[in-house]
């Protein structure tokens, strides 16, 4: 097998070498830098020539225009509110000229224009570098994704990260991010899978707690299993979650934000960017944040400390550096959870009967848990030529658990049987709870190497991105064991002693599990080439080889293995109007490696080995940019195949054959119908169940599915003129259908029903100054989330904030 996964490696480089040395130059290319007229970098500008090619300058006003075919063009640079700027250039095949362009504006006269009439539909993205790791636009990519930009979530005055995803159609919580050892972060579903936010700038980033949304430039949704580009331990196969950091640019710039609010809400944020040198290629940038909140309930707290540093360099034109690190140390008592035992019948099967209060949290301050985490992240790129360019990325990451994890399950009525013993029958509707000194430390390694070429072969343009990566996460565990300390009956509200004391006590009875030491290595090799058989008909062919070892100091060598998996993906899009209007149609592949299980076979213990588990989804649909950028949007169809999922067949037995089926439709649209106005909606239906599985849940939902129906919706206006110019309000909120919390035909469901929460703000901008008010939750809707789980969500809040920049 070491033979034919080298072999597969040899032969992805040496296709990946041919296309280089088969690529002709076809066409010319032209770069520049637009500037206002006193000289300062301006960022946000459209660049195009009419009929031929389009893009958008940089944060350091640098754009480039490739695959012009030779001739003479005018070329535009636009921003909204100023008078469009052109010049006439001479494009010859095979070389790259200059075009540097100049507007009509000072850098003051453009802020000035960029607080009256604000970016041009700001709630939408065209491009992205990440979502296919090369630079392709939306209409360009057969697959679905959604973005939700800075400016959104300041027209919401967003505070946490949870409430920033409540922007992405289909993407709903499961549970609040935890902090326990492995898995702290928080858990959503998409397309019927639970996902968890794990990449940053597209690179593993350990997120044991929750992310911080001040260094948020914008967050990515892709939908559908990606493993083909991002492998399997970072993805799930409803999609991911890439955070895409804030980076520096070519301009000075402070921006302090204080946010005060309910329940003891005290947020400082700092935004500070400077060039670092007189001839601006060193350029810094700094995001901070002070965060303390309380728990709407009558125990919890969350309190944080945020500081990212930025650093770019410019060593020349061809050689450039990027630095990124993270820090985030935070502390607080982990979210109320009331686990449902999934092993018995339910006593209660509906809040009503189940009693639950759920202003009570059953834990108390001293219960906490910190949970710092480092993310530093250090880049490369090289200019090989004007078709090709080297991307070397290394990341590293720590993220660790240090305090108490504790939960409520709900335990077992009895009865008397054979020999005086006692026989479960049903849950008992009595929660235990268990608490953990949590004394863990993950770490993750990833480096990748990527070479991104831009050319023509034949007179066909080929975008193509391969790469090498290594990944590895070491997980460390000195935690305790779970210690039974008391019990809750959600039907009588009455105080509990829970001193630190008797807790130490506890835990110290239930004794240490001891030092393990587990080590996951993946060794991966990709290549995805984006194919324009004519300028409006495209394809994408894409495959990964990937190479999954499983090991570590404690790890039994049974629990030892290694798999290799391919993944397939390919895409189809036709422009039906040019940059305008797309239809679309993918095949896209996911997986997960899957480890031997020992099992008694004849009555002999036997290790079995498994293969992979795949997903492959088909999906169809459309794409739409209109109105010169006014609406944009998409409506897909999408059917997801889950094989080889290993089914618990008895005691100590094991078989692989489960399937699980994902079935859907999405809707998303952004829209800036007039100056000022921005709307961003979505609606999605998920089909999912398993079949060929244990009789219990055959044909069922399954319980990380969530609700089939959700919708999401939010509208932002500001004035642009008169007395009132600067003056916003913005109006919104979510749908979620039913969520089945439990679904079992032995256990029973236990069903979240249905409902709507809305949200309102109002804002005021004025010269350096803007004011924002919000309130979450209007109607002070009780409603709870759940994954075999039950989960109180915060009642009304309100949120008000001055942002000063300078």
């Amino acid at each position: 097998m070491q033979k034919n996964y080298r072999s597969y490696f040899i032969t992805i480089i040496a296709i990946f070498m041919s296309m280089m040395s088969f690529a002709q130059n076809k066409s010319g290319t032209i770069t520049g830098t637009v500037r206002t007229s006193d000289g300062i970098s301006a960022d946000a500008v459209e660049i195009s020539i009419k009929g031929i090619a389009n893009t958008t300058v940089d944060r350091k006003g640098n754009y480039t225009l490739k695959n012009v075919p030779a001739g003479q063009y005018t070329v535009t640079a636009r921003l909204i509110g100023l008078k469009p700027t052109s010049s006439d250039v001479n494009v010859i095949a095979g070389s790259t000229v200059m075009v540097d362009l100049t507007l009509e504006a000072s850098n003051q006269q453009l802020q000035e224009v960029e607080i009256s009439h604000g970016k041009k539909n700001k709630y939408f993205a065209r491009e992205s570098d990440f979502v296919s790791k090369m630079p392709l636009k939306n209409l360009e990519n057969p697959q679905v994704y959604s973005v939700i930009t800075k400016e959104l979530l300041a027209d919401q005055v967003v505070t946490n990260f949870d409430d920033a995803l409540k922007n992405a159609p289909g993407l709903d919580k499961l549970w609040s991010a935890s902090g326990r050892a492995g898995d702290g972060a928080g858990y959503f579903t998409l397309r019927g899978f639970a996902v968890q936010p794990k990449l940053v700038n597209g690179l593993p980033g350990l997120t044991n707690g929750s992310l911080d949304v001040s260094n948020v430039e914008r967050i990515e949704v892709l939908k559908g299993p990606s493993g083909t580009l991002f492998g399997s331990s970072l993805v799930s196969y409803g999609g991911l979650i890439n955070t895409v950091t804030k980076q520096p640019f070519d301009q000075t710039a402070v921006e302090t934000n204080y946010t005060a609010g309910s329940y003891g809400l005290n947020r400082v944020t700092v935004d500070l960017n400077t060039p670092l040198d007189a001839e601006h290629k060193v350029l810094f940038r700094l995001n901070a944040a002070y965060h303390d909140e309380n728990s709407f309930q009558d125990a919890g707290f969350r309190k944080s400390r945020f500081f990212a540093p930025s650093l770019s360099y410019q060593l020349n034109d061809r050689v450039s550096f990027l630095f990124n690190a993270q820090f985030l140390s935070s502390e607080g008592t982990n979210p109320t959870q009331l686990f449902f035992n999934r092993s018995l019948p339910l006593k209660s099967t509906n809040l009503a009967a189940l009693g639950y209060n759920n202003r009570r949290s059953y834990t108390t301050n001293e219960l906490s848990i910190k949970n710092p985490v480092t993310t530093l992240q250090a880049q490369m790129n090289y200019k090989i030529s004007d078709q090709w360019r080297s991307q070397t990325i290394v990341s590293r990451g720590t993220a660790k658990s240090d305090g108490y994890y504790s939960y409520l399950f709900e335990g077992e009525a009895t009865v008397p049987g054979p020999g005086d013993t006692r026989v479960g029958v049903s849950g008992n509707g009595i929660f235990d709870r268990w608490i953990t000194d949590q004394n863990s430390t993950t770490e993750t390694t990833d480096i990748q190497q990527n070479f991104v070429g831009d050319f023509n072969i034949g007179g066909i343009r080929n975008r193509i991105v391969a790469g090498l990566d290594y990944y590895n996460s070491t997980s460390i565990n000195n935690s305790s064991n779970y210690a039974h300390v008391g019990s809750v009956n959600p039907l009588v509200d009455a105080a509990e002693n829970l001193s630190k004391q008797r807790i130490d006590t506890a835990i110290a009875a239930a004794g240490y599990g001891g030092s393990t030491r587990t080590t996951q290595e993946v060794y991966s090799a990709y290549v995805s080439d984006v194919i324009n058989i004519t300028p409006a008909f495209s394809a994408m062919a894409s495959l990964r080889a990937d190479r999954f070892q499983n090991g570590g100091l404690s790890t039994p060598q049974a629990s030892k293995f290694g798999q290799t998996a391919f993944s397939p993906k390919f895409g189809l899009v036709y422009q039906v109007i040019k940059d305008q209007l797309s239809v679309f149609g993918n095949y896209m592949n996911g997986f997960t490696n899957v480890a031997p299980v020992n099992q008694q076979i004849n009555g002999a213990n036997v290790i079995t080995i498994f293969d992979p588990e795949h997903a492959n989804q088909t999906e169809g649909g459309i794409k739409a940019d209109l109105f010169d950028g006014k609406l944009s949007g998409s409506l897909s169809y999408y059917d997801i195949k889950v094989s080889n999922i290993v089914l618990i067949t008895g005691p100590n037995t094991s078989s692989q054959g489960g399937e699980q089926y994902s079935k859907g439709f999405e809707a998303q649209i952004t829209a800036n119908p007039v100056d000022g106005l921005n709307i961003i909606a979505g609606y999605t239906k998920n089909k999912s169940k398993l079949t060929n599985a244990d009789p219990s849940t055959e044909g069922r939902r399954p319980l990380g599915a969530g609700p089939e129906d959700l919708a999401n919706l939010w509208i932002g206006y500001k004035i642009a003129t008169g007395s009132v110019k600067g003056l916003g309000f913005g109006f919104g909120g979510n749908y979620s259908g039913k969520n089945m919390i439990v679904n079992d035909a032995t256990v029973g469901v236990f069903t979240l029903p249905s409902y709507t929460i809305l949200n309102a703000a109002a804002s005021y901008g004025t010269g350096q100054f803007t004011f924002g008010l919000k309130v979450d939750n209007l109607t002070d809707k009780e409603y709870y989330k759940g994954w075999s789980t039950l989960e109180p969500m915060r009642p009304r809040t309100f949120a008000g904030s001055v942002t000063f920049r300078f």
